[in-house]
């Protein structure tokens, strides 16, 4: 696993512990079924578009500027875009 990908697992294990601290729950969405339904279908979806912008946010950083960058940078908008259109009204 690349070094930026753990330290993004890391965050999110630490941020995902503090909102179940804070909520009460066992696991998150435990009290809404029909959002973490939607959420568990869009999963297989997302989730490799995930992946793909860790690997180009790393490219991006090694080069940061010229034709290349601007391709990264493209293809990075392309994915927020597919994100937030996987994801529609479950955030």
């Amino acid at each position: 696993m690349q070094p930026f990908a753990a330290s993004l697992r890391g965050r999110l294990a630490r941020a995902t512990r503090g909102v179940l601290d804070i909520s009460g729950q066992r696991t998150l969405l435990a009290d809404n079924d029909v959002l973490r339904q939607s959420i568990d279908v869009r999963n297989p979806y997302v989730d490799p578009i995930n992946l793909v912008q860790i690997e180009l946010l790393c490219r991006l950083a090694a080069i940061r500027d010229g034709e290349a960058a601007c391709l990264l940078r493209r293809a990075l908008r392309i994915t927020i875009g597919g994100i937030a259109a996987g994801l529609r009204n479950t955030g």
